[in-house]
């Protein structure tokens, strides 16, 4: 991932305008929500997941409580497990070229 560094004065009341370029790559306008980090000295501020479903908070409780109870838990094929592994251990670097096309 590309970094873009830009600077940005805090107003007295406590507001930054975030910088046309940092807007731009994270596709952010004005109406946005933002999410923001404190993780040492360091603020991280990311674009709040519009994902925000009812529906989908709903079915991941479930998961939760169905986890917690022991209920429709099983343990996975070793043929899968294998697959997994052998993906996680692949590392492309991230400073590598990629190949093929990329869809975002």
């Amino acid at each position: 991932m590309t970094t873009i560094r830009e600077m940005a004065t805090m107003s007295s009341k406590g507001q930054v305008t975030l910088p046309k370029a940092i807007r731009k790559a994270l596709n952010i306008d004005a109406g946005s929500r933002l999410a923001f980090t404190l993780r040492g000295n360091e603020i991280v501020i990311s674009p709040e997941d519009e994902h925000n479903d009812p529906a989908v908070a709903s079915f991941l409780n479930l998961l939760e409580q169905d986890i917690a109870h022991g209920r429709h838990v099983s343990v996975l094929p070793d043929d899968l497990v294998k697959s997994l592994v052998t993906a996680l251990e692949y590392d492309q670097g991230h400073d590598q070229e990629i190949s093929g096309d990329v869809h975002l």
